[in-house]
């Protein structure tokens, strides 16, 4: 029998526990930013980037913006939370 020495390309496989908590933030975060006030996160995408929330999509003003990264932050288990939401299609910079 032969034994070779493992490889990967591009990223190392992660733990099928890591897998499952980082789905269930994801899902806690997305159910915390449908059910919150102030905010149509109907066109709102979250996502888990290694230990960091990531919001991505569009809404209607810059208020639901500030929004949803407090509510974000507010759910158990996020440490950090980075917004890419979108303005009615423009960033809060003004960039597309």
């Amino acid at each position: 029998m032969v034994f070779k020495e493992q490889t990967f390309h591009g990223l190392a496989p992660e733990m099928e526990a890591e897998i499952a908590n980082r789905a269930s933030v994801e899902a806690a975060v997305a159910n915390a930013l449908a059910i919150a006030g102030g905010i149509d996160a109907s066109d709102v995408e979250v996502t888990m980037e290694k230990d960091q929330i990531v919001l991505s999509g569009t809404v209607g003003t810059v208020g639901e913006i500030e929004r949803a990264t407090a509510v974000a932050k507010a759910v158990e288990g996020v440490q950090s939370v980075q917004n890419r939401i979108l303005l009615g299609g423009f960033s809060l910079d003004g960039t597309h």
